[in-house]
């Protein structure tokens, strides 16, 4: 009995027990298999249906986003319900496995995409790694801060209002270097293309745009101290003004010297874009500003207050910026503009008012021609001549 009973255990341990262990070994690495695949199947990999393949239903990337300080079991619960990865467990048991090799680092926080199409540790890693989405957003030169929020707005960013309100905190304790009584960022927000990485907020993208503005338009300003002869305020303010009536680039320094000639002699600068800022409008060629339009009180108008606006009315670029530190002096006290952009720069308020009836005179011809109507560039001129406008059609 007892030599039965010992060949029984040998024929256990020699034969049973390597079958079991076999059989629990290919059932973990099936199940394994299985949980830590992909949610949805590569397309290329698709089902096969009496030797015809069936392409699967392309896999939809999800944006994820993980908070600072979520833990492990966190992020895996929200990707098993994004439909992410198949096993909680599976993904609990890869969490371990990082432990008990010592692998540096953990997961980060951030915005990341992930397809399922990826495999469990594909996904992980990702997270491991900090592999986050990379975008960028684009501010082109002159824009106001009321067409940058309903930018951020149509991308999908954050709402309009949240930008505006933002902006009208200054954060002076992280840039000491904005000027004291501000009431919004308005023509601070330097222009240019941004990359982020993660989710982008108002704050989040005031910050970067102060910041390039520290790192860019700042030094040309406190290089030029002593030689400009406007404040930090007045410097970008009047940037603005040329950075939204400069529709050709090459007519930028005579724009500034106009400008800078005209506040030199207290003359009002009776700056269409003023006007329209300190609307909510934007003039057209179909719709040019009116007469009661200019005739209306704001403290924007140039056309009724002397000396520069009280903000900036949009955010400058470089180039206007530069021309505008220091502005040459010129013979030119007027300018008014065509309709593809360039202006017609005159000496005298004659030269000047017959300049405009030469443009209001084209308008009409070609109108005429095509049969359609267009409105004529109205007249604004004021009955004194410190009052006449600079510009007499719109930009």
């Amino acid at each position: 009995m007892k030599t039965a009973s010992r060949l029984s255990k040998w024929f256990f341990y020699l034969l049973i027990l390597p079958i079991v262990l076999g059989v629990s070994a290919w059932q973990g690495w099936a199940w394994w298999s299985w949980a830590s695949a992909p949610s949805t199947p590569n397309p290329a990999e698709g089902a096969v249906n009496g030797g015809t393949a069936i392409p699967a239903v392309q896999a939809q990337a999800i944006q994820i986003r993980i908070a600072e300080g979520t833990t492990a079991q966190q992020i895996g619960e929200d990707l098993q319900a994004a439909g992410l990865i198949r096993s909680l467990d599976a993904w609990n048991l890869w969490t371990k496995l990082q432990s008990l090799q010592n692998r540096a680092g953990n997961f980060q926080a951030g915005t990341y995409e992930i397809s399922p199409s990826e495999s469990l540790p594909d996904i992980a890693n990702k997270l491991w790694d900090g592999k986050v989405v990379e975008r960028s957003f684009t501010i082109p030169e002159g824009w106001s801060i009321q067409q940058m929020a309903t930018y951020f707005a149509g991308q999908g960013y954050f709402s309009a209002d949240d930008f505006i309100a933002a902006t009208q905190v200054i954060p002076r304790d992280r840039f000491p270097w904005l000027p004291e009584n501000l009431t919004n960022l308005e023509g601070f927000l330097y222009p240019d293309t941004y990359s982020l990485a993660g989710q982008l907020t108002p704050q989040g993208a005031i910050d970067q745009m102060l910041d390039q503005f520290g790192q860019v338009a700042l030094p040309l300003y406190q290089q030029a101290q002593g030689q400009t002869p406007y404040t930090l305020v007045q410097w970008v303010t009047l940037s603005s003004l040329v950075e939204k009536e400069a529709a050709v680039s090459q007519e930028r320094p005579q724009i500034a010297s106009v400008f800078a000639k005209r506040l030199r002699q207290e003359i009002p600068l009776a700056s269409d874009p003023t006007v329209e800022y300190g609307l909510g409008i934007r003039q057209t060629k179909e719709q040019p500003l009116t007469l009661a339009q200019v005739n209306t009180p704001s403290p924007y108008n140039t056309y009724l207050n002397p000396g520069l606006p009280p903000t900036p009315i949009a955010s400058p670029g470089r180039a206007s910026l530069i021309v505008s530190l220091n502005p040459p002096d010129t013979e030119y006290l007027y300018f008014v503009a065509r309709y593809d952009g360039t202006h017609v720069f005159s000496k005298t308020l004659a030269e000047h008012e017959a300049a405009q009836g030469k443009i209001r005179d084209g308008v009409e011809a070609q109108s005429e021609t095509q049969r359609s109507p267009v409105t004529p560039v109205p007249s604004l001129s004021p009955a004194a001549p410190e009052a006449q406008p600079t510009t007499g059609a719109p930009n």
